[in-house]
């Protein structure tokens, strides 16, 4: 999920100059920090003060906090807010996809449009995805194909070495544009969403929180590299996807692995929205959910959704950037900070209450701006 936003990175450096490289391991920081509390809100202590793992998704979590106002009503919102997340993933994609195509062919007379249908008609075995194994063996295909531009692109930038110049970076900031840079920069963090599910399937669950210190170091330190790189080769020219900087031969090259990545990446989001509905309906219908023809119909109404908005919706991006603000905000830093809060409070020490309080309110202001650049965009638009 990280791949469309890291090629914003260096176009982030431009407007935020030194304090966006401050950003990248400030925000790596504080997701990897927001993804622990999030995962030990799934547990409790036994009465021999051991662990025990007594809730599964964030559903339970939020239910769990609302147990004394309304269970039901704080699992329909956290499902709400997870599927608009994900689908709006996933209409994403396919929008790139056909983005993607159009540029990579560009004499042949077909619209954007048209490329997206072409890129959703492979997405149809999708619909056929049953078990989180597949999901993550394309993630892994996804994970290399990412691996791949990264360093098509950073090669690129070490053959341009002697153009570079720390001259370049801003020490004056833009307000508006600083804040699209920290949405930038953060949301090429989050995925506090599959946290819970790949928790639960680790066969050394222990080893979780060792694990998020891991890969989001390793992330920061190449997204650190991939932007300071990029910025210090292009400067003043660097591009909002740094891709479009490269010579023809290569922009060709990557857009297609690009390609490749997004339609890789479709099935996670996919596979999770959908499972998440699958939850919704075994518990409100005493009948078997899990009939074949029923999740046909379930992936298949998804998958159908996901293009027509992709095709009919306008100005996409604007609608992602507001969706994103409310719902990204909420499930990266607003919700896992007030979830720990409520669950863990008599345990937290005044230090972890200080973390978790002031991790919320800078996702409340995060959240803010960032529906305030995307209303200004959309007035902007619409007249």
């Amino acid at each position: 999920l990280q791949g469309i936003f890291v090629l914003g990175l260096p176009y982030a450096l431009l407007h935020s100059g030194y304090s966006g490289l401050l950003l990248i391991v400030l925000a790596a920081a504080l997701c990897c920090y927001t993804g622990k509390i999030l995962i030990a809100c799934l547990y409790e202590e036994n009465e021999d003060g051991q662990l025990i793992r007594v809730r599964d998704t964030y559903e339970d979590i939020a239910k769990a906090c609302c147990k004394k106002l309304s269970p039901s009503l704080g699992g329909t919102a956290v499902n709400v807010t997870q599927v608009v997340e994900l689908i709006m993933t996933c209409i994403l994609y396919l929008v790139v996809s056909g983005n993607l195509l159009s540029h990579s062919f560009p004499y042949v007379p077909v619209t954007e449009k048209t490329w997206s249908v072409i890129a959703f008609v492979t997405l149809l075995p999708c619909i056929f995805i049953r078990t989180l194994k597949i999901v993550s063996k394309l993630s892994q295909l996804c994970s290399l194909v990412h691996f791949v531009i990264i360093f098509v692109v950073i090669t690129y930038c070490f053959t341009q070495m002697h153009q570079w110049s720390w001259a370049k970076f801003r020490l004056s900031l833009e307000f508006e544009n600083f804040l699209v840079s920290v949405g930038v920069i953060i949301f090429s963090y989050t995925s506090q969403i599959f946290l819970p599910t790949l928790e639960g399937n680790m066969k050394n669950p222990g080893e979780f929180r060792c694990m998020l210190n891991w890969t989001h170091f390793f992330a920061c330190i190449l997204k650190t590299t991939f932007a300071l790189t990029a910025f210090l080769t292009w400067g003043e020219k660097t591009k909002e996807v740094v891709t479009d900087n490269l010579p023809s031969f290569l922009e060709t090259l990557v857009n297609l692995c690009l390609l490749t990545k997004a339609l890789l990446s479709y099935p996670l989001p996919f596979f999770a929205a959908t499972e998440i509905v699958y939850s919704c309906i075994s518990n409100d219908s005493h009948s078997n959910y899990r009939s074949p023809l029923l999740a046909l119909t379930v992936r298949g109404s998804f998958l159908l959704l996901t293009l027509l908005m992709a095709m009919f919706t306008p100005h996409f991006a604007l609608l992602m950037g507001l969706s994103g603000s409310v719902t990204g905000a909420a499930m990266t830093f607003l919700l896992p900070s007030l979830f720990h809060l409520k669950l863990q409070w008599k345990k937290l020490s005044f230090l972890e209450k200080c973390a978790d309080i002031s991790v919320f309110i800078l996702g409340f202001l995060c959240s803010l701006a960032g529906i305030v650049c995307a209303m200004k965009g959309l007035l902007e638009v619409f007249g």
